[in-house]
């Protein structure tokens, strides 16, 4: 456990690392202590930092959302983190790659909720319910820690490793599709690179999203009506580069692609 003075500290790594994209060493290195309360305090005070200059909270998305993860990762849940209203990209603006330390892109569904879920006690039924439609969508992480070399600490405190959201156009009712079974395909430049089931997230997507709303009522915060929440990949991630394209496309559901650039006026991410 961490006194409040070293998650202040930490935060301020992180905090220089995204805005400088200079990838820091992992905080278990040099926080060895640092527990998983501590690192989502981290992230608080991060995201704290980013309302304070204007941002809203536009949704959050759940990560470790894959038994292999879980294992990997030597933890029995998923984790979480928020996207904010700079985070949600459009599928007509080219994404600038070299903005992020070192980026890579997931496949999901998103949910988008009509009206507010409850907290303790929330149900797959309870989300569907409330779920107005659900959208394509690709994910963008990122990792400000050095060479994605992350335990479970770094990345909670990473805010889970978010980046950016991109959604497609389409908008399907849960009533209308099969959540927990949907095939997607990624596609590079045209070609096939990656392909999954939405059943890779804890069975059925929907329930990650029911944990999401149980995890932060414990925290005094509610899944809200207009929120976009991401459940987790249904396929591996995949580093992308300027100059490349990815589309995915979903059973039922349609498709989204975006493509990335070289920023303007930016300098590349310290190794």
């Amino acid at each position: 456990m961490l006194e409040p003075a070293q998650r202040a500290e930490a935060a301020a790594v992180l905090w220089a690392a995204q805005r400088d994209r200079s990838p820091v060493e992992p905080l278990t290195t040099t926080w060895p202590g640092i527990e998983a309360s501590d690192a989502y305090g981290i992230q608080l005070i991060n995201i704290r930092r980013q309302l304070a200059e204007g941002r809203t909270v536009r949704g959050h998305k759940v990560g470790l959302s894959s038994k292999v993860m879980q294992q990997m990762m030597g933890v029995d849940e998923p984790d979480y983190g928020h996207l904010l209203s700079d985070m949600v990209l459009t599928e007509q603006t080219p994404v600038e790659a070299d903005r992020y330390c070192c980026p890579r892109i997931e496949v999901e569904i998103g949910y988008v909720l009509g009206r507010s879920l409850p907290g303790e006690g929330c149900t797959t039924e309870d989300v569907l319910a409330a779920t107005e439609y659900i959208v394509p969508s690709l994910e963008l992480i990122d990792s400000r820690i050095k060479d994605w070399r992350i335990g479970l600490a770094d990345t909670i405190a990473d805010n889970a490793s978010s980046a950016g959201v991109i959604l497609g156009s389409a908008r399907v009712r849960p009533a209308d599709l099969n959540p927990a079974d949907i095939e997607a395909v990624l596609h590079r430049d045209g070609e096939e690179i990656a392909r999954g089931n939405t059943s890779a997230v804890l069975g059925d997507p929907t329930e990650a999203v029911a944990w999401l709303a149980r995890k932060v009522a414990s925290f005094g915060v509610r899944l809200e009506a207009g929120h976009v929440i991401l459940p987790g990949s249904c396929t591996k991630a995949v580093d992308v580069k300027p100059g490349e394209s990815y589309r995915a496309d979903f059973d039922g559901l349609g498709s989204v692609s975006v493509g990335f650039v070289h920023s303007t006026g930016h300098r590349p991410a310290k190794n």
